[in-house]
């Protein structure tokens, strides 16, 4: 399986020697704390069907794992977003010169869970928001964090919350998020779809996605959902 350069394998191996001697409890250290913050003032309000959202925060495995497990959220699909269709391949946006960010097209029912609430979970578990153009290990613009808008109401709640927890002082440092013109969501390759569910213990994602998992389920616990909303599935 392809693995990008960006630092998954350097942690693969450090989480592999760690498991190996018996330091399994190391994994749970290595993930970005979680930090709870205020829900947003600001929200949608009044909406029915089925509403999308973009999200890029780091590598899209850990992205994807999170939002299958909130209550609401119909799909959740790993891709790229911020580039050209021409350039939208695995290998190709890991060189971090495309413009694309490795990104999670969320499709939920407002009526279940909102926009707000999506916002809340990515900025407290699903990443750290104050990492310009990295993610933990994971180094380059494809790991950047931003948030792709298509919608006015989305880019008004969007907008209104990052100030809302800059005014607060809610993270150490400034949040770094881009709220970025939506210009086309590609799918990424069959493989890192559901990539979290069917390889819990690949050393990655023992190490920097199942705490993440995990503090959903902790910090959320009425919006946390069991059993993943799965990519594969929903084809099959």
């Amino acid at each position: 399986m392809p693995i990008s350069t960006s630092g998954k394998f350097l942690v693969a191996l450090f989480a592999t020697a760690a498991l190996s001697i018996g330091l399994g409890s190391i994994a749970s250290q290595a993930a970005e704390d979680a930090v709870v913050i205020p829900a947003p003032a600001v929200d949608e309000a009044g909406r029915s069907g089925t509403e999308t959202a973009v999200f890029a925060g780091g590598c899209f495995w850990g992205v994807q794992g999170v939002f299958q497990h909130v209550k609401g959220v119909k799909s959740a699909v790993s891709g790229y977003a911020g580039g050209e269709a021409a350039t939208a391949q695995y290998e190709t946006v890991s060189i971090g010169t495309t413009g694309h960010a490795e990104s999670v097209k969320v499709t939920f029912d407002p009526r279940e869970v909102s926009y707000g609430k999506l916002l809340q979970v990515f900025f407290s578990v699903a990443h750290n928001p104050t990492q310009l153009n990295f993610q933990g290990p994971d180094q380059g613009t494809q790991y950047r964090s931003a948030l792709f808008i298509s919608d006015p109401q989305q880019r008004k709640v969007a907008e209104a919350y990052i100030a809302q927890l800059e005014k607060a002082h809610v993270f150490k440092q400034p949040i770094v998020t881009k709220v970025t013109d939506y210009t086309g969501f590609y799918p990424a390759e069959q493989y890192h779809q559901d990539f979290l569910t069917l390889n819990p213990t690949y050393p990655y994602i023992v190490y920097n996605d199942l705490p993440k998992i995990e503090n959903l389920k902790q910090i959320f616990p009425a919006d946390y959902r069991k059993d993943p909303v799965l990519v594969l599935k929903a084809k099959g």
